[in-house]
């Protein structure tokens, strides 16, 4: 699992709550916009390499998400740093050296992903005969 105990742990405490009887409209909005953004593999991706690799240059980035395009990092990048997942700190040197690394608001989200993870471990087995017993009759 790419996931730290004390992040496990988050996601434990986060899915044990008893969500609200009536909900904020902002928040329903925030999270249909987040369920997209997760949706967005690159973000998770992205989320999971940073947790995993602390601060990265663009270019190491790139090289850690296989497949990833230039222009695809850069928008994930950018939607993520105004979301306040990531900080882009630009170091003053010839070339600009850039770099990102997560936020703890970025780190939550990645715990409240690790929820989902935990769910597909124990589940698996379940999904995989429910699919087999679909494809077979």
């Amino acid at each position: 699992m790419p996931f730290d105990q004390r992040t496990i742990d988050a996601a434990r405490r986060i899915a044990e709550r008893v969500p609200p009887s009536e909900v904020d409209p902002r928040v329903e909005a925030l999270v249909t916009e987040l369920i997209g953004r997760v949706a967005d593999k690159w973000t998770m991706l992205l989320l999971e390499v940073l947790a995993e690799h602390g601060e990265l240059r663009f270019t190491a980035l790139a090289r850690l998400v296989p497949g990833i395009s230039q222009k695809m990092l850069t928008q994930t990048l950018r939607q993520m740093e105004r979301d306040g997942m990531v900080t882009r700190t630009v170091h003053p040197v010839v070339p600009p050296r850039v770099e990102y690394r997560l936020t703890d608001l970025g780190a939550s989200l990645g715990a409240a992903f690790c929820g989902v993870w935990i769910w597909a471990e124990e589940n698996l087995a379940r999904v995989e005969a429910a699919r087999r017993a679909f494809d077979a009759g």
